[in-house]
């Protein structure tokens, strides 16, 4: 019953810190000891008053066999909506018993407000953007990009992210897939970079690796964390694992954030580069919003609905063994 315990107040650490670097100041720490938070959420920033608080309290026994304690706080939503909307997320827990929930329910509860403003809303007439207009802003956003990526890169051209693999590319089982690489996040000389790349074999993992260690700014970090979810379909069970390289719990982290978003087929690699600047649990909440923002970026997340359905069939999970590399 201790074990039971303390395995659920292991998972709520991790939920809680993840659910902080997704929703930042929504976020808010009611109570710590008493494991009491409230999420705001609004989907319509020009009308602040149609926030709705959930307000949640997670007992001993979340999320093992028990549901969190909630709260809707919302003076504007009539009863049956209320109604409804507490329905939809006791639906969401017996679908998903013994999983961390928390993330459904508010994504949910979002798509129900989204919902609501779309059906009370006027249409709006249609306004035709000249085609030269459009691509400028493009352009605009692209360089834009380009300038705050670049500023995590080594001015030595040796050390471009360049992953240019057109030539000599193996089997397709041993293809090497393309990277991704995020804007970097840069906290107190400390900077924080994500690279994602797109996984269905393990040996894929290894391959990604490689590649990314060929680049000397990336080998030269002081951590390369990093964790990946395959989804294997004939089994319908996860291969999955994480690696720390030296930043204590921070793999596991990053890899509870993936299974609360739900990803699949997808490696998240996330370098720190280290400033000399203690961070304390900043650093945490950097390396996942990293990881969430590039994972957003190429539509790895899923709508509420899906992720019930796949958390609901495919709760078995396999962690593959780590070979020695010493």
């Amino acid at each position: 019953m201790a074990e039971g315990r303390e395995g659920n107040h292991q998972r709520q650490n991790d939920e809680i810190e993840a659910m902080a670097a997704i929703y930042g100041d929504e976020w808010v720490i009611v109570d710590a000891s008493a494991r009491t938070f409230c999420i705001r959420i609004n989907v319509d920033k020009e009308e602040p008053e149609r926030t709705l608080c959930l307000q949640v309290m997670l007992p001993k026994e979340y999320p093992d066999t028990a549901p969190p304690i909630y709260k809707l706080k919302a003076s504007w939503l009539e009863e049956q909506e209320r109604v409804d909307l507490s329905n939809s997320l006791e639906e969401i827990y017996i679908q998903n018993i013994g999983e961390s929930i928390l993330y459904l329910w508010v994504e949910k509860i979002r798509e129900v407000l989204r919902q609501k403003i779309q059906m009370t809303q006027p249409e709006s007439p249609i306004h035709i953007t000249p085609d030269v207009e459009e691509k400028t802003e493009e352009e605009d956003t692209d360089e834009c990009e380009d300038s705050l990526i670049s500023e995590c890169q080594s001015e030595n051209p040796d050390a471009a992210l360049d992953f240019d693999i057109s030539e000599h590319q193996p089997e397709i089982e041993e293809e090497l897939p393309p990277i991704d690489h995020g804007i970097p996040i840069t906290d107190r000389r400390s900077t924080f970079q994500a690279h994602l790349a797109p996984v269905v074999y393990p040996r894929q993992v290894k391959m990604v690796l490689a590649k990314l260690y060929e680049n000397k700014k990336i080998a030269s970090a002081t951590h390369n964390i990093y964790a990946y979810r395959i989804y294997c379909e004939d089994r319908r069970t996860f291969l999955q694992d994480s690696e720390d390289d030296g930043e204590t719990a921070a793999g596991g982290r990053l890899l509870h954030l993936m299974e609360i978003l739900n990803v699949k087929n997808v490696m998240v690699v996330v370098s720190r580069w280290y400033g000399g600047i203690l961070l304390g649990p900043d650093r945490f909440k950097h390396i996942n919003n990293c990881a969430r923002n590039i994972l957003v970026e190429k539509n790895y997340t899923h709508s509420p609905e899906e992720s019930c359905k796949s958390l609901g069939k495919n709760k078995k999970v396999k962690k593959e063994k780590k070979k020695s590399e010493h």
